[in-house]
């Protein structure tokens, strides 16, 4: 508010100084008085008597004029008003800068949406896989338990075919002939003699012969 009012009276005494050169440019013309006021300014006293009276009016009602207007552009300037414009300067500068980071921020929540969206479609594409692998298990299972069998069995044929081949180092001999013959042979396919219905002591005796 000082420096308003320094300007102020500032332009207002220029402006008064300018009003009494109109006035006496005014004289000039209609009273062909002589000019005055020029002859205070001794630096340009020669350049500004060379002036005419039509010049001496138009140049001082136009700085007059020009004066004045300043003046009161300066008195007639709304503090109030000025501190809102340039609040809303701020405010729209702010508001700027906020829709640029708003902006900013977007992009990043669209590069996170696609990342997500990414993440997702690898997500299912590994649920699919899981679920084929476990499709593929539970259908391996069942050969796994026919493998199992066929262990089994083959076990069971390994030691069959390892007892007869026992059977067939050792054969068992007829008591009668003394001929090899299989163990699970009732009769001597040779002389027809009934083994099992033979007392063991002839077994025994034979194997001792």
């Amino acid at each position: 508010m000082a420096r308003k009012g320094i300007f102020i009276w500032l332009f207002s005494a220029l402006t008064f100084i300018a009003l009494i050169h109109l006035v006496e440019a005014i004289s000039v013309l209609v009273f062909n008085n002589q000019i005055k006021l020029l002859q205070l300014y001794p630096f340009t006293n020669e350049k500004l008597q060379a002036i005419t009276p039509t010049m001496y009016f138009w140049g001082s009602a136009i700085a007059t004029l020009i004066l004045w207007g300043i003046t009161c552009l300066i008195a007639f300037e709304n503090p109030v008003e000025t501190f809102l414009n340039k609040m809303l300067s701020d405010a729209k500068k702010q508001s700027t800068v906020e829709a640029q980071m708003l902006e900013t921020k977007s992009e990043l929540l669209d590069a996170m949406n696609e990342t997500v969206e990414m993440n997702n479609t690898l997500l299912a594409q590994v649920k699919d896989i899981i679920y084929n692998i476990r499709t593929e298990v539970k259908e391996i299972q069942p050969l796994n338990e026919n493998v199992e069998k066929l262990k089994t069995e083959l076990s069971h044929l390994k030691r069959e075919i390892k007892k007869f081949e026992e059977n067939i180092k050792h054969p068992k001999k007829c008591p009668t002939c003394g001929k090899p013959i299989l163990p699970e042979f009732k009769l001597c396919p040779y002389c027809g003699e009934n083994i099992k219905l033979l007392p063991e002591t002839v077994i025994a005796l034979q194997n001792y012969k």
